[in-house]
């Protein structure tokens, strides 16, 4: 990993004063690409996409801010928050870092044959979505917060899409999130890059085996394991609480969660709920753990 590290780094350049070139080094010019060319962004949202600290970013956008590449302001509904923007010379500097990028990226290209080219984008396609992968954290909220709402209000919208006759949470067997709510349960929340891209709650029901609900994952981070890292993460709370047992159900809709629990070990067994919009149920044996008394 060191090493791949070493040679990346050396082969695009980031070690020059320079990069690619022009007139400041990696820092500022993958700062200035971040901001883009779309209008005004929140500069947490700039930060939380590179996982930079405040303190080096503020550096960063002074340097830019200084030669007039972009422009940092208030919010104007919310004078706590700063927003930036690019200046028009600033993006003329990110064209110019786009040409001379799409230069490297040719001149790494050039030396290969067509068989090697498609070895290498097809390798750092799969190292990219690996990384991403392992950037995502996991996060036990309250079902009330605004990330955990975000993605339970995107459940059910794509719900409403997939399903025949489509989707009302109301109408479900769990239709107030609260229940996954300690005692009850809890509900996890993963991120990638300070966003809510997936969710998963587990109901934890004295005397009765836990179950899953609410299994989501954004359709843009789909493909990263998401989805079987949630049900792992949930089967080891579950297991950490003290349940032998785990349940869940779906719809024949989502063919593709069908398969990850199958794939995962789950067995269909016979309802054991009055689920209305279930027509697999589904059940795994957990290895005992040690009950949590927190």
């Amino acid at each position: 990993m060191r090493r791949f590290n070493r040679t990346v780094a050396e082969r695009v350049g980031v070690l020059q004063d320079r990069y690619l070139g022009g007139a400041r080094p990696y820092g500022q010019a993958r700062l200035l690409w971040q901001i883009g060319d779309e209008g005004t962004d929140d500069v947490r949202s700039v930060r939380a996409r590179l996982g930079l600290d405040s303190g080096y970013v503020s550096r960063l956008l002074r340097a830019l801010e200084r030669d007039g590449l972009v422009a940092v302001e208030p919010h104007p509904g919310d004078r706590r928050v700063r927003t930036v923007r690019l200046t028009e010379a600033g993006r003329k500097e990110r064209a110019l870092l786009d040409d001379r990028s799409d230069a490297l990226a040719a001149s790494l290209l050039d030396p290969l044959d067509t068989r090697q080219r498609e070895k290498l984008t097809s390798a750092m396609a799969e190292v990219e979505r690996l990384l991403t992968a392992s950037v995502v954290s996991l996060e036990v909220l309250d079902p009330d917060h605004p990330d955990a709402a975000y993605c339970l209000r995107a459940y059910a919208a794509e719900l409403q899409g997939l399903i025949e006759g489509g989707f009302d949470p109301a109408n479900s067997l769990l239709p107030d999130p609260r229940e996954l709510r300690a005692p009850l349960g809890l509900f996890l929340v993963a991120r990638l890059h300070g966003d809510p891209v997936g969710c998963a709650g587990l109901k934890l029901t004295t005397g009765a085996p836990a179950e899953i609900k609410r299994l989501w994952v954004s359709p843009r981070t789909r493909g990263l394991g998401l989805a079987r890292r949630l049900l792992s993460e949930l089967e080891e709370r579950a297991t950490r609480h003290g349940s032998d047992l785990v349940r869940l159900d779906t719809n024949r809709a989502l063919e593709a969660a069908t398969r990850l629990y199958r794939d995962s070990g789950y067995t269909e067994v016979p309802a054991f709920n009055d689920e209305p919009y279930a027509h697999h149920w589904f059940e795994k044996q957990l290895t005992s753990g040690i009950r949590e008394f927190t």
